[in-house]
């Protein structure tokens, strides 16, 4: 696979977590254990939490012999063809505990340098720092004239020296795109300069045109790359209709074109530590309106201006531009749902041909420049080239080129200024271009190492040029196929998050249901204390309901029908109800209600009912078993727990760190247990019918936490259904 991949110009990039198997026979385990590395308990056992796997110890990276283990097994890693390593959850991540990491009680063995030897609490925010530079050392050992490619979730002031970092696991919303482009540069800021976010979105599903929108904008982020989480739509460019990928192709199209201009960068970066991208007031930080503005930014003097909203594109959008000149340019590229690039006068850029991937490029490949004079008819800037890998780069093997450009009597000359390194220089092709406003342009073509120069036509002429290409860029933006709305794309495969939830509003609560998703809950308000209780986005979480006992099995996604709808005007209640094919002729149905003459409490009955079995069926159904899955905000997870009295008459608390459970026979909570807030003193009581309810579940995520009610499994027929009565009501907590 590896070759194959290599074959087309792919780069291999393996993922390694630091949680490893706990299980004797698996030679990583066994070495590490054999050299005693393992994080430990207050009471010098190894630590074992649960990750992917299963149940995983983790290495102990404060240590130098641990991270010379990791180094070695990294170094044998790599001789199957990984051109770089992903480190994921090296937070670290733990499952199944409120903290979602090892608790702060776990010792290192530190190094003296580092601290010593120190409970968790002390390393904690260096962890994922020291595993990848464990893991940059092994990708040296492995081969000395590569340079290390690592990526880590987890980082500290001067991880940067040691691996690329990418904004963790972001949400497909229009807010979190918008925010992608402050966090990137806050990370330039802050030492890191080689970072960007999974562009759609980890986290749900992006529509065509947020996914659309997002790659024209992160194709300008220093570390470009898409990612989603198991069990959302395809997030690749081909997914979203012709439109979407037509806008995708662009964009990626622009940034290899640019690849010279940003590598250059990149040198930047690494010899004098500029951030690749920085805010739009970096080109004039004496201007304060310059720091509010949150839709464009710099790489370099290319000023990068993006829509983040879905109904406008960025040529729709207020345009702040730092004093002086900036030229808009593009590739033959503009588009509504692009970002729109500006030149800064006084710059030159260097810009490179279509690419399909970097492997293509040559030296001897035609070299562009982009010119933007100043006020002053003079313009500069400057292009790195090297192998692109290795360390020539150290000993003066590459080739720092400066020019200059000036008009004098409508004459604009381009040459070299200065060069550095030990070079010689391609022999190739040099194409000027000189942006005159508006998008037009005079080129001239000519060898690189000459002095090439570009005659200004009259005022007049440039005035027409001008005009000309402002209406040439404005038809082109006017005829352009722009993305549409998800509903407006007939087949295509994903979730409708734009139609308007159908909102029941009666006395405690405010809630929403989204009948084309599941019939969940997306919101579940109780009006008096103003308490989001529900933890929520259109297309996943919220309050749903299974017909088996596998996570998201059917009846969580599929669009449900309303039936009746009883909005309580004089009547005895606010209802809702709602049915879900699910298959096999079975459907669920739901009634939510708020009755009149007791406003405090919410109602559900669920059932799953047999409509329509086959003949050969004996008027049964397959198993299928009423899972009611909510999953609740903790707005004060360390003060939140659940509390109930079980069937066997014991009072019992359960807390965050206990993690996953199960209750069943005489553990099952005796018809009611409450979720518990005591920093708000409020608790959340939810009351069932014990009969229906064969076990509880318990689910504490992150900030979240899930209280299921499952019933028994069993075969349905038309005069046998399987169903659960429920309610929610607010209590004040003493």
């Amino acid at each position: 696979m590896v070759n194959e991949l290599h074959r087309n110009g792919f780069k291999a990039i393996w993922m390694i977590d630091p949680g490893i198997k706990l299980e004797k026979g698996y030679f990583v385990y066994d070495s590490g254990s054999e050299k005693d590395v393992w994080v430990k308990k207050a009471d010098g056992t190894p630590f074992t939490g649960n990750v992917w796997p299963g149940p995983c110890v983790f290495p102990d990276f404060t240590q130098a012999k641990t991270r010379l283990w990791w180094c070695n097994l990294v170094k044998e890693f790599t001789s199957n063809g990984v051109d770089g390593i992903w480190n994921d959850m090296n937070e670290p991540a733990v499952f199944k505990v409120a903290t979602k990491t090892m608790p702060e009680t776990n010792i290192h063995k530190g190094d003296t340098e580092l601290g010593g030897y120190q409970n968790h609490s002390h390393y904690h925010n260096v962890y994922g720092t020291l595993m990848a530079r464990s893991t940059n050392g092994g990708m040296k050992l492995a081969d000395e004239n590569r340079r290390p490619f690592v990526l880590t979730r987890a980082g500290f002031i001067g991880g940067q020296r040691y691996a690329a970092t990418w904004t963790g696991d972001n949400l497909s919303t229009w807010e979190h795109l918008h925010m992608s482009v402050s966090m990137v540069l806050q990370l330039g800021l802050s030492g890191q300069p080689l970072s960007g976010p999974d562009i759609g979105g980890f986290v749900g599903n992006a529509t065509p045109k947020l996914f659309g929108k997002w790659l024209g904008i992160g194709a300008m982020f220093p570390f470009c790359r898409g990612h989603s989480e198991m069990g959302t739509i395809d997030h690749e460019p081909w997914s979203f209709g012709e439109e979407c990928e037509e806008v995708c192709r662009l964009a990626l199209m622009r940034r290899y074109r640019l690849i010279p201009h940003i590598y250059t960068l990149f040198y930047k970066a690494h010899t004098v530590g500029t951030p690749i991208a920085v805010p739009t007031f970096f080109a004039d930080s004496k201007d304060p309106s310059l720091r509010k503005v949150e839709n464009s930014f710099l790489l370099g003097p290319v000023l990068i201006h993006s829509s983040t909203v879905p109904d406008k594109g960025s040529h729709q959008l207020p345009l702040v531009l730092p004093k002086g000149i900036w030229l808009r340019f593009d590739f033959n590229d503009s588009h509504p749902d692009l970002p729109t690039l500006y030149l800064q006068g006084g710059s030159i850029i260097p810009v490179g041909p279509p690419l399909q991937h970097v492997g293509e490029a040559n030296l001897t490949d035609d070299l562009s420049l982009i010119i933007a004079l100043d006020d002053h008819g003079k313009a500069e800037g400057v292009i790195f080239e090297d192998d692109g890998d290795g360390y020539e780069f150290t000993r003066e093997g590459y080739l720092l080129t400066y020019y200059v450009a000036e008009l004098q009597s409508s004459v604009v000359t381009v040459k070299i200024s200065r060069t550095e390194g030990s070079w010689r220089r391609p022999k190739r092709r040099l194409h000027v271009q000189l942006l005159l406003g508006e998008g037009a342009k005079l080129d001239a073509w000519g060898t690189d190492g000459e002095v090439v120069q570009i005659i200004v036509p009259s005022e007049s002429d440039v005035s027409h040029l001008i005009s000309t290409n402002k209406e040439q860029y404005r038809a082109r933006i006017e005829s352009a196929k722009c993305i549409p709305g998800v509903e407006e794309i007939s087949g295509q495969k994903g979730i409708d998050i734009s139609r308007t939830p159908i909102v029941l509003k009666s006395g405690d609560w405010i809630l929403e249901v989204v009948p084309w998703i599941g019939g969940r809950m997306i919101s579940m308000m109780h009006f008096p204390s103003g308490t989001q209780w529900l933890h929520n986005r259109v297309e996943v979480s919220g309050y749903e309901e299974y017909s088996g006992t596998e996570y998201l099995s059917a009846g969580c996604s599929e669009e449900y029908t309303v039936l009746e709808r009883d909005p309580q005007q004089g009547g005895e209640e606010e209802a809702l109800k709602l049915e879900g094919d699910i298959g096999g002729g079975l459907v669920i149905e739901r009634q939510i209600s708020i009755k009149k003459d007791n406003p405090r409490v919410l109602h559900i009955d669920s059932s799953i009912l047999a409509r329509q079995l086959g003949a050969g069926s004996g008027g049964f159904s397959r198993l299928v078993c009423l899972r009611v899955h909510p999953r609740f905000s903790l707005l004060h997870p360390s003060q939140s727990f659940i509390s109930f009295v079980s069937i066997d008459g014991n009072k019992r608390e359960v807390w965050p760190d206990s993690g996953e459970l199960f209750l069943e026979g005489d553990l099952r909570p005796k018809g009611e247990w409450m979720l518990v807030d005591r920093s708000l003193c409020l608790g959340l009581v939810n009351r069932f019918n014990v009969n229906e309810v064969s076990k509880c579940h318990i689910y504490w995520g992150s900030g979240t936490v899930s209280m299921e009610l499952w019933s028994e499994q069993r075969p349905v027929s038309k005069e046998s259904p399987l169903g659960i009565s429920h309610e929610y009501e607010v209590k004040e907590i003493p």
